[in-house]
């Protein structure tokens, strides 16, 4: 039996419900897009605690509900030594933030606050809480950082980017969202 037609039986033969198509792959179609998105994250995560930045990512994709990219920086995160039981509690962070630093939290707090723009703003005690734990290039990166990851779940929500097949640091070295 072939590959093709074993992965065809499993899927007839699953228990789980079938995978979903992508609506369109919009990498392939706009790779000029994909490959400034990727300058982008890469420059915006410049100087970020890898674990920071992959809890930050995680977190505004929780709020998006981008299954694509929360899949991708889970693995990302575990694979950076990461814990489960942090990664876990962080879509309840603020009933568990005993579970973070001060900084980790002020993150939360900003990327909570520029993902969900329902006020308008960022308000003011939520950007000086994080500029009081991040130096000035660092808060800089960080907002980009945050407005980046905002953007990526954008374009994996709407065209529907399938969940379940990325494998730790498979865009390390592009640059991953």
């Amino acid at each position: 039996m072939t590959t093709y037609e074993q992965k065809a039986e499993e899927k007839t033969t699953s228990p789980l419900a079938p995978e979903h198509s992508p609506r369109l792959p919009w990498a392939e179609l706009a790779p000029d897009v994909f490959k400034a998105m990727i300058r982008l994250d890469s420059a915006a995560r410049e100087g970020l605690d890898p674990v920071l930045w992959e809890l930050v990512k995680i977190r505004a994709s929780q709020i998006n509900h981008c299954a694509y990219c929360l899949d991708m920086h889970t693995k990302d995160a575990l694979a950076a030594g990461e814990s489960a039981e942090r990664i876990v509690q962080l879509s309840a962070w603020e009933e568990s933030a005993h579970f973070y630093t001060e900084k980790e939290l002020a993150a939360l707090r900003l990327t909570e606050a520029v993902t969900v723009l329902t006020d308008g703003f960022v308000p003011d005690a939520v950007y000086d809480q994080a500029a009081h734990h991040f130096e000035e290039a660092e808060l800089a990166h960080l907002i980009a950082g945050i407005t980046v990851i905002n953007a990526w779940n954008r374009f994996a929500v709407t065209t529907r980017m399938v969940p379940g097949h990325y494998k730790p640091g498979q865009y390390a070295t592009g640059g991953a969202k």
